[in-house]
């Protein structure tokens, strides 16, 4: 099954509102292709600006972070009402920065994956090992039980929509790539776990994503393996490079 590519940028705690537009801007021609869907994951404050800025190009704007509740007593949260209302199509669900410094665990990415499916959002749900389980020899049984919990009530039809992405989390702004073999492998992994979930219809509409300081050289090579299906791109998503990145070919 051909799977259309997407690739997406995580921005993290950067950019004011100013600096966003102006990025965006710079970026727009240097990402404009028909070949792979393009996201900018933003801040919460940048998130209308930014969904200006990038009308009528192929950008779509996605949040960082939302909760699990439509509304409520709950001082700095954003809820997926808001999103919808401001425009925003993704969300990342579960980022690894997320869970080591924000105490997420895989039972609230599955709440806030249920959650964003509710409100026709599309989760990107993050998954990953550290250094120490990696080498420890669980990276795949560890994968596998994020996944299974949070995709724990959501449907057939949602998880064919979902967006999946595995970061190795000492990859995760090292500068340390994981090898192709490496990242296929979990990637494939995650397919066969999806397979075993929903069926391999399912499994095989799911899109990939590999990240973990992908960059222009690697881009490529990476994008090209069977189980891959684009990436979330962080620092390199800041920058003029995150074109050739978009347009790896």
């Amino acid at each position: 099954m051909q799977r259309r590519k997407i690739i997406a940028g995580n921005w993290k705690m950067n950019m004011t509102p100013g600096e966003a537009v102006e990025l965006i801007n710079t970026l727009k021609p240097l990402v404009a292709t028909d070949q792979a869907d393009v996201v900018f994951c933003v801040p919460a404050i940048d998130i209308i600006p930014a969904i200006e800025a990038v009308k009528g190009s192929n950008i779509a704007i996605g949040a960082e972070n939302m909760y699990f509740e439509d509304s409520g007593a709950y001082t700095g949260e954003i809820s997926p009402k808001m999103l919808t209302a401001a425009g925003v199509g993704y969300v990342i669900i579960g980022h690894s920065e997320r869970r080591e410094y924000f105490a997420e665990t895989d039972e609230t990415v599955n709440k806030k994956v249920l959650k964003a499916f509710e409100h026709g959002l599309t989760p990107i749900i993050c998954c990953g090992e550290s250094l120490t389980q990696r080498e420890q020899g669980i990276t795949i049984d560890w994968i596998r039980q994020q996944i299974k919990i949070a995709f724990q009530g959501v449907t057939a039809e949602q998880a064919a929509t979902a967006v999946i992405a595995y970061e190795p989390i000492w990859a995760i702004g090292t500068g340390k790539v994981a090898t192709t073999e490496q990242a296929q492998e979990v990637c494939a992994a995650i397919r066969v776990c999806m397979a075993e979930l929903y069926g391999q219809t399912t499994a095989d509409a799911t899109r990939i994503q590999y990240g973990g300081s992908v960059t222009a050289a690697s881009a490529a090579e990476l994008f090209s393996q069977a189980d891959i299906d684009g990436g979330l791109v962080g620092g390199a998503s800041l920058k003029a490079d995150f074109g050739k990145i978009v347009n790896y070919q």
